[in-house]
């Protein structure tokens, strides 16, 4: 007989080391032509940090993602970024890189800001554009302060100079010899943990999930089967919805090898299962339809509100399974993984 059950599971998980220094730090140099230059120590592999940096750098300074090339992990002419663990690069590379954006983009704004004679609050850079964000509440001295810096550009007073592109822009800098050049650093806020009482912030941020899945229980094999598996997970903000996806689905998929096949058997001092023929993972017929769900709570101190999402993904995923097979049959598995044998022996206890 087949039986079907429905378990929960939900974590939280704290983005980077563990109330220890950790920092990252990048520069960002604006070019001639608009494009964007980020030097990185942040390593992919295979996260898709590369893609997200090159993102938040494009957004900060109102280009294409295109414009952007980004060089990363070289010891040689990358800062440091520490290690791409801990659920950690987007959240504070992504911040260093951020921060390096918005200095290199200052000495544009400003550029802009006496080129249109507004402040340099007035100022938003978008689509390659430095652009004045309203012009509905000028006084009259700002007007008039307009229409000089008009004619220092060469234009007839009250045409429309709302904006001016950034290439524009960066060449007014070059010809007073100013670079568009910033670098940044962060370090999230956090103490050490008491060694007496375990009190302090261990983490300037966390993540949040909750997975729910549905398993199939052969009850005269003991075989789990998963049948889905739907996953809601807090990632501050999504920077790439896409990229987040197939996190939380590789993560899926990882939780479920963990939670059914994978073990490392030692017999006499030596790995018995040191090969993929003997040690399992599982293959893309065995997981399921995994429905993503991306919740955006975005954090204060992200850049652009972005958390992580990489191991968040795999952590709830056996204890739901583990809960469904319990929902299922009755019987709790305590042990990783979840094999027929342990199911149809716990079977048997039960008569």
């Amino acid at each position: 007989m087949k039986k079907r059950g429905i378990g929960m599971a939900s974590m939280w998980y704290g983005i980077g080391n563990t109330g220890l220094p950790n920092p990252a730090g990048a520069y960002v140099d604006l070019l001639d032509d608009g494009t964007v230059l980020v030097l990185t120590g942040c390593a992919d592999i295979g996260q898709g940090s590369t893609t997200a940096l090159a993102q938040i750098a494009a957004e900060e300074l109102g280009v294409k993602i295109g414009d952007v090339r980004v060089v990363s992990a070289d010891t040689g002419v990358t800062p440091d970024a520490g290690a791409s663990s801990a659920s950690r690069q987007t959240y504070i590379s992504g911040n260093a890189v951020r921060m390096a954006a918005q200095q290199a983009k200052s000495v544009i704004v400003e550029a802009a800001a006496e080129a249109l004679g507004v402040g340099v609050a007035d100022i938003v850079a978008a689509d390659r554009m430095l652009t004045v964000r309203t012009q509905s509440d000028k006084s009259k001295d700002l007007v008039d302060c307009q229409a000089e810096c008009q004619i220092a550009l060469g234009l007839t007073p009250g045409t429309d100079a709302k904006s001016i592109s950034i290439v524009d822009c960066i060449a007014k800098c070059r010809a007073k010899g100013k670079l568009s050049l910033g670098h940044g650093w962060f370090n999230p806020d956090t103490t050490g943990l008491d060694m007496e009482t375990g009190q302090g912030r261990p983490y300037a941020t966390y993540a949040y999930a909750t997975q729910v899945v549905e398993v199939e229980v052969d009850t005269e094999t003991g075989v789990v089967d998963v049948i889905q598996i739907v996953a809601a997970h807090d990632v501050g903000k999504a920077i790439h919805p896409q990229n987040v996806e197939g996190q939380i689905e590789g993560g899926c998929a990882i939780g479920l090898g963990y939670a059914l096949m994978e073990e490392v058997q030692v017999k006499q001092g030596n790995v018995a299962t040191a090969n993929f023929t003997t040690y399992v993972l599982p293959t893309s017929l065995d997981v399921p339809p995994i429905q993503s769900i991306i919740v955006e709570d975005p954090a204060v101190t992200g850049p652009f509100g972005a958390k992580g999402v990489g191991e968040p993904a795999l952590i709830p995923t056996a204890a739901a399974i583990a809960n469904a097979v319990y929902n299922a049959v009755g019987v709790r598995i305590t042990d990783l993984p979840i094999t027929a044998d342990k199911v149809l022996a716990k079977l048997q206890l039960q008569g």
